[in-house]
């Protein structure tokens, strides 16, 4: 495996470390443009090293409290059947429009990360007049399961068709419609992606060529780094994480919609 694979390999256990996402839009492009496996095998290979890099991950934010378990079983089940199932669609899609779904999708993730979150006014009390008492402030909302379990399955459809582990809609789903603060949001979304991405890649196993020998080697540089990751994320201010995050979703979102037009009209 080249130099520019291995360091593949690291940047998909620092991302998923870090971020909780984004280990395949680096996975991905590195079967395919550094170590020439070609496309359909390039997307299930990348599904299952995300999966082994984010379980394992995800152990180490366990540690720290960082995994709301009730959300990991209902959305990572719901997921995983949405996953399975957007696999086989995946399977008999063209890869450009797989692709540009992707981009697309970042898009949308990025923008609701971004966008200020209106924080409602809250009654406390009364003043000495006779009048409300408000603060700003967020209020521990009760989950909705159900909720929670339908945007699962959505959202592995759309992560199996597109083959990605999915952290880059899981995390944006779990700080806006769960209310998960973002570190938690990074370690349940781990957990999630791991049902969810060996959901995935049982779909493609045996409809397509993979070569597990190449995948046990990029799994175990992932994993390391992932560690790292895992660390690096602890110290990191959580506001700082969600814009990160988002700024990243824009500028992988923008080289893959480039790249994609551009091989459509011929410039690549």
């Amino acid at each position: 495996m080249s130099l520019l694979a291995l360091i593949a390999g690291a940047s998909t256990g620092l991302l998923l470390g870090i971020l909780g996402s984004g280990g395949s839009i680096v996975t991905m492009p590195a079967f395919i443009y550094l170590l020439g496996v070609d496309p359909k095998p390039a997307i299930a290979m990348s599904l299952g090293v995300v999966g082994l890099t984010a379980g394992i991950t995800a152990l180490q934010h366990g540690w720290r409290g960082n995994i709301n378990f009730r959300i990991v079983l209902i959305f990572g089940a719901f997921g995983a059947v949405g996953t399975f199932v957007g696999a086989k669609i995946g399977v008999v899609m063209p890869e450009t429009l797989q692709l540009v779904m992707f981009a697309l999708i970042m898009y949308a993730a990025a923008y609701k990360m971004l966008r200020p979150r209106r924080v409602p006014a809250v009654v406390v009390g009364r003043t000495p007049d006779g009048a409300d008492a408000m603060v700003l402030g967020e209020v521990d909302a009760p989950l909705h399961y159900g909720h929670i379990a339908l945007h699962g399955v959505l959202v592995g459809v759309l992560t199996g068709i597109v083959g990605v582990g999915g952290g880059f809609l899981i995390v944006p789903a779990l700080v806006l419609l769960s209310g998960l603060p973002m570190k938690q949001a990074v370690g349940t979304s781990l957990a999630i992606i791991a049902l969810k991405s060996f959901a995935g890649f049982a779909g493609y196993a045996g409809a397509v060529p993979i070569d597990l020998g190449l995948m046990a080697t990029f799994s175990a540089v992932a994993v390391t780094a992932g560690f790292v990751g895992g660390l690096i994320s602890h110290k990191i201010p959580e506001a700082s994480l969600k814009t990160g995050f988002a700024i990243f979703l824009l500028l992988v979102a923008s080289y893959m919609l480039f790249r994609e037009v551009s091989t459509a009209v011929g410039f690549a």
